[in-house]
């Protein structure tokens, strides 16, 4: 069977165009106190130092009478306004679903933060215009400067992705190569990039995994025979992740089909009277399987895409 290929849309008009601000329609009202927020501070910093880096999306009123539906970038045009400029240089959408902007977006991860800064500082951009541009203390770009500094490169690759506080990384600086590799990927497994978490593991690290073994401080309320013994549960946790990421996959995927086969026995009306006549308590174990592996998952995704 042959498929005929579709053709692509674009989302956008080819060029941007400058349009006038008093032309430009929001579809909703942002709330009062957010000209207090850090976020509205911050790119109001952002626009006065460098100006708009993203330009708002809009798109063009169905009347034809000029006016243009704000789609992305209310923030941005309410600075903008309070600037007292008149116009602005917009992307203009196809079609004027918020949607596709708004909800799919990705915060910058760390480590793409830091690389972007490092691109900034090396074609001549100071560390104090990057700090005023961000509303932010100088110190702090420095650190994100310097972010990995001690990391070594497979970490770095494993966490380019990730959202981790500055000092999550402060803690795997301590350790040495193979056991940041370690920390990292339990981190990965549990979802957990947080600070305790990352000095939890730091505190189970041996002295011979660390960088500086004398510099190990003593953990407050526990002796020497505890915190071998949590280094000891922490690698039998570590060899107990690795077992259950290999079988994970093949594991998951025959609980899906042996659901699947299961709410195909119970859609047979026949089977279900049998089982509601002679076997209630095994139909009900059979419906209970069903909705917590297929139905609340399936539910669940169809309330997110009804909140969007």
């Amino acid at each position: 069977m042959t498929v005929s290929a579709q053709p692509v849309v674009m989302a956008f008009e080819p060029e941007g165009i400058e349009v006038p601000i008093s032309a430009i329609l929001p579809v909703k009202q942002l709330p009062a106190s957010i000209k207090t927020s850090r976020k509205y501070v911050q790119i109001a910093a952002s626009i006065a130092e460098v100006g708009i880096i993203e330009p708002p999306v809009v798109a063009r009123g169905a009347d034809g009478s000029g006016v243009f539906l704000l789609v992305d970038g209310y923030i941005r045009i309410e600075i903008l306004k309070d600037l007292g400029a008149s116009s602005v240089t917009c992307l203009v959408a196809i079609d004027d679903e918020a949607f596709t902007y708004n909800k799919r977006i990705s915060r910058l991860a760390t480590v793409q933060e830091h690389k972007m800064i490092l691109r900034a500082v090396e074609r001549g951009v100071s560390e104090e215009r990057i700090a005023k541009a961000l509303d932010v203390n100088v110190e702090n770009i420095r650190m994100k400067r310097k972010l990995l500094d001690g990391i070594c490169p497979e970490v770095a690759e494993l966490l380019k992705d990730k959202h981790c506080p500055l000092n999550t990384f402060h803690a795997l600086r301590k350790m040495k190569a193979m056991r940041q590799v370690e920390a990292v990927e339990l981190m990965i497994a549990m979802n957990n990039y947080t600070v305790p978490y990352a000095e939890a593991l730091l505190a189970a690290t041996s002295t011979a995994d660390l960088v500086s073994p004398a510099k190990k401080k003593e953990i407050k309320g526990l002796s020497a025979e505890q915190v071998e013994r949590m280094q000891s549960e922490m690698a039998s946790l570590q060899r107990k992740v690795k077992l259950i990421e290999g079988s994970y996959g093949p594991d998951q995927l025959k609980l899906v089909v042996a659901c699947r086969y299961i709410e195909t026995l119970l859609g047979n009306p026949k089977l279900a009277r049998y089982l509601t006549q002679h076997h209630r308590d095994i139909l009900k174990e059979f419906q209970q399987i069903v909705d917590v592996t297929i139905r609340q998952p399936a539910s669940a995704h169809a309330e997110e895409l009804e909140d969007a």
